[in-house]
């Protein structure tokens, strides 16, 4: 399945084309550009390199999250625009788990992170059995100063992923270490290898319009909202 993968849910702007588990193409952009100036031409020049004609695409796959708000609204708004343009299926996959297929490796637990903010994290946990990779945990908040001491109490080695360098105190960890820089972000590639082994067809192409991003928490806005509005609750 031709897919296309779009992954916005941190500062790395990551799209990816891919035939099955084969990459045709794939860019990560990390200069600070801002996802809503840079996703759309970075669509097209990735289009252009891999020789790949948007009529020819059959999945359109996207982060879900969670990450960031502004970012995550960016890609699956953009995702759903060019899918009912194309007339094509949407399949959202979650971020976390993108991140841990990254690195496929058995026996340790993968751990992905990312900025929740106010000194907390989004965490996942993962484990390849075989050639699947298996969620261990749900995706929860943690503590960023917590879980160092959380992962060293655990049974089995971890492996941290994502912006594992907001994670203190890892250093002194014997059980926990960094995976390499190259595959501690979300790729697009990952999200759409994922998403086309998790996409299930549902009849109508137009059925997954109005999905939600995986957020976890409320936006610091709408908790705002809500202490200046006590009564809409």
């Amino acid at each position: 399945m031709l897919t296309l993968g779009i992954d916005t849910a941190t500062r790395v702007c990551s799209v990816a084309v891919c035939n099955n588990n084969k990459i045709l193409g794939s860019l990560e952009v990390n200069v600070g550009l801002t996802h809503s100036e840079g996703l759309v031409p970075q669509l097209e020049t990735l289009l252009k390199l891999a020789r790949v004609e948007k009529k020819q695409l059959e999945l359109i796959a996207v982060s879900r999250g969670p990450g960031s708000f502004t970012g995550l609204r960016i890609g699956m708004a953009t995702a759903e625009a060019m899918a009912y343009a194309l007339e094509l299926p949407l399949a959202a996959v979650d971020t976390l788990e993108a991140i841990a297929y990254n690195l496929p490796v058995a026996g340790v637990r993968l751990v992905p992170v990312l900025d929740a903010q106010k000194g907390n994290l989004y965490v996942g946990s993962y484990r390849w059995e075989k050639d699947h990779l298996t969620e261990i945990e749900p995706v929860r908040i943690a503590a960023a100063r917590d879980l160092a001491a959380q992962l060293q109490a655990g049974e089995e080695p971890a492996i941290l992923m994502g912006e594992c360098h907001r994670v203190p105190g890892t250093e002194n960890c014997d059980q926990v270490t960094l995976a390499p820089e190259s595959a501690r972000l979300p790729r697009g590639s990952s999200v759409a290898i994922l998403g086309a082994s998790q996409y299930v067809p549902r009849g109508d192409i137009h059925a997954y319009f109005g999905m939600d991003p995986f957020y976890i928490r409320r936006s610091e806005a709408e908790e705002l909202w809500e202490k200046r509005h006590p009564e809409g609750r």
